[in-house]
């Protein structure tokens, strides 16, 4: 089988990447944004106004924020809180949008997540971006945290080797389509959302569109892996190969 997300999470379940690979990536960086309360006073970009703030994130992505606070010299422990938001792990609940609605209703003053929850809050007047790190905001390395992929089995890609290739190929045909003509992403958000986040959808995809990129080069690989061994899920450094599936990255280039 074949699992889209962020490619980090795979380690949880495949320690030292044995027996999984990423085949193609989805879109570039590390998706997450952090978003504050609208009416505080701090200036884009800087991580120093989380202090003494009230925080959220998803479990896995809280992993990035607490590193990215440790890599601007913030203790995640003493210097805020990271709460935990009831009802935010129900099933089917996007978590982005629910951390939204909790910062517009005053519950926290801010939270790490998805574009669609930091379109969401942003749109609703609740909030503002203060760390954008796919767009440069981040101390360090974050933006080089983690990506958002495909991925699958040793096992699958030696049974099933046209079907992985079949899956790239739709996915970079659906990129270049995207990157081309970003209003695609409204038509297909009309046929399955409510027209508020049909509408939501098509922005986040337009400012989006350039991540949109199958390539997994070397230096995402070892941003990666560096960010996997700061929290305790890789033991040390695993080379290229034992994490992407080479064999298909001529497809990357269709």
């Amino acid at each position: 089988a074949m699992i889209a997300g962020s490619v980090h999470d795979v380690l949880t379940e495949f320690p030292q990447w044995k027996g999984v690979k990423i085949v193609v990536a989805l879109s570039q960086g590390t998706p997450w944004l952090l978003v504050v309360r609208a009416d505080l006073t701090a200036k884009r970009g800087d991580l120093n106004a989380v202090k003494g703030l009230r925080l959220t994130a998803a479990q896995g992505p809280d992993l990035a924020l607490k590193q990215m606070l440790i890599g601007a010299g913030i203790d995640p422990a003493k210097d805020l809180q990271i709460i935990e938001l009831p009802g935010a792990k129900a099933r089917d609940v996007s978590f982005g949008v629910f951390a939204a609605r909790a910062l517009e209703a005053g519950e926290i003053d801010g939270f790490w997540a998805n574009a669609m929850g930091a379109e969401t809050a942003v749109s609703r007047g609740a909030g503002k971006i203060l760390i954008d790190v796919r767009r440069g905001d981040d101390p360090a390395e974050v933006r080089r945290f983690t990506f958002a992929g495909m991925v699958t089995t040793d096992e699958f890609i030696e049974r099933e080797p046209e079907s992985i290739a079949a899956a790239v190929r739709a996915i970079v045909k659906a990129q270049k389509a995207l990157r081309a003509d970003p209003k695609l992403a409204a038509e297909v958000g009309r046929r399955k959302f409510p027209a508020d986040a049909a509408a939501l959808i098509a922005r986040i995809v337009e400012r989006d569109a350039p991540f949109y990129d199958p390539v997994i080069s070397e230096e995402a690989v070892a941003g990666l892996n560096r960010f996997a061994q700061s929290v305790g899920h890789l033991s040390g450094t695993v080379p290229y190969e034992r994490v992407v599936a080479v064999g298909f990255r001529s497809l990357w280039h269709l």
